[in-house]
């Protein structure tokens, strides 16, 4: 005889996590979502980096090319008197000769400069998102750049712990060491509960009154019996894994400090030659203002001006 059978059921299964694998799991989870964090800061920052060091790249460019044409202008004045003592005969011709390839010279570095500050600003429009054709970068004068007045005093330590390159690692190790509890309660047996509650009948009318309805509930445990070594090795794996991480981890931070300290130096040594550079600045200033009055006095001629100047 053909007949149609109507079966309306559902089942809840709960795994009673006894040796701590899914805690363990979940665990690992959130320290990927922590790795994830990091690199993404990692990345910010480095973008942020590398926009700041190309515009003041491109600002310094710009500097120094506006700085070669002083010279070049004060170049030619010089190369026009000395061709002018020359034909009076007060000074050799190889004056005038070495004068003009010095001027070759520099008008030489022009195009280089051009070039580097062109790149430049393809750069900073790469790094912004945009294509050079279509993105021109502002123009920001080197002196418009400066450093805070009042820089954050900060631990070693303290700057180390912000940096998203250990907080990487550190993400890295405990995923790793999520990994070896997995490991190791892949190697325990297994508890579920489970029940079940379902409607038996050979109409659909009859799926609902208490009569067609059966229920059980129970438990089950899984345990591993023979794998031949394979979760054994997974779990020395995992440990080996967390160990390789730690290292790692170690040489991070043990690299992130020696970073720390070579910029704290820097700081300092930058500090003490751009002290020793406004020296050299001011004495340069007095030599000028002392032969522009020995000019003035007839002291001196036209010529040392314009080296003094340069």
């Amino acid at each position: 005889t053909v007949f149609n059978l109507f079966t309306l059921s559902t089942s809840v299964s709960y795994a009673l996590d006894v040796f701590g694998g899914q805690r363990r799991l979940v665990e690992g989870l959130h320290a990927e979502v922590d790795l994830a964090h990091a690199n993404e800061r990692a990345a910010y920052l480095a973008l942020a980096g590398n926009i700041v060091n190309t515009v003041i790249a491109k600002a310094a460019y710009r500097a120094e090319v506006e700085a070669t044409l002083q010279l070049i202008e004060l170049q030619k004045e010089q190369v026009r008197l000395a061709e002018i003592q020359a034909r009076a005969g007060t000074v050799p011709y190889s004056t005038v000769l070495s004068l003009r390839s010095q001027l070759a010279s520099y008008e030489a570095t022009i195009p280089q400069l051009e070039q580097k500050s062109t790149q430049s600003a393809h750069l900073l429009a790469a790094l912004s998102g945009h294509v050079p054709a279509e993105w021109t970068a502002p123009e920001v004068s080197l002196g418009d750049l400066t450093l805070p007045i009042d820089l954050p005093v900060s631990l070693p330590s303290a700057l180390v712990r912000q940096r998203p390159d250990i907080l990487a690692a550190e993400a890295t190790a405990h995923a790793a060491s999520a990994n070896i509890g997995v490991a190791t309660a892949a190697l325990l047996p297994n508890v579920t509960l489970s029940g079940s509650l379902e409607a038996v009948s050979n109409s659909t009318s009859m799926l609902f009154p208490a009569n067609g309805k059966a229920w059980s509930v129970g438990a089950h445990a899984t345990a591993p019996l023979f794998e031949g070594g394979t979760l054994w090795f997974k779990r020395k794996a995992a440990l080996d894994n967390y160990r390789q991480a730690m290292a790692l981890y170690r040489q991070t931070v043990l690299g992130a400090f020696v970073q720390v300290a070579d910029s704290l130096r820097a700081l300092d040594h930058d500090a003490q030659s751009l002290l020793a550079e406004d020296e050299a600045l001011a004495a340069a200033e007095q030599a000028l203002r002392l032969i522009q009055a020995n000019y003035q006095a007839g002291l001196a001629t036209y010529l040392d001006v314009l080296n003094a100047d340069a």
